[in-house]
C-alpha cells in the first residue's frame, strides 16, 4: 500500500470514529473530525500532513514496488 492511499486510509478511518465517537459519547468528538477535514484540505494545497510524516516513520513506502 502506498503512503498516499494510507493517507487516506486513515483519515477515513478517524472520521468514522470520531463520528461514532460524537454519537455516543459527546459531541465535542466533533472538534477533531474538522480537525482531519482541515488538516486533508491544507496537504491538498501544501503538499504535507503531519499523518504523512507518522506514516513514513513506520515504513510505508511511497509508491509500490
Amino acid at each position: 500500500m502506498t503512503l498516499e492511499r494510507s493517507l487516506r486510509g486513515v483519515a477515513g478511518f478517524f472520521i468514522l470514529v470520531s463520528l461514532i465517537l460524537a454519537y455516543l459519547v459527546t459531541r465535542k468528538w466533533l472538534l477533531f473530525t474538522g480537525f482531519v477535514g482541515l488538516s486533508l484540505f491544507q496537504s491538498a494545497f501544501t503538499n504535507w500532513c503531519p499523518m504523512m510524516w507518522v506514516l513514513r516513520k513506520i515504513g510505508i513506502a511511497e509508491r509500490s514496488a
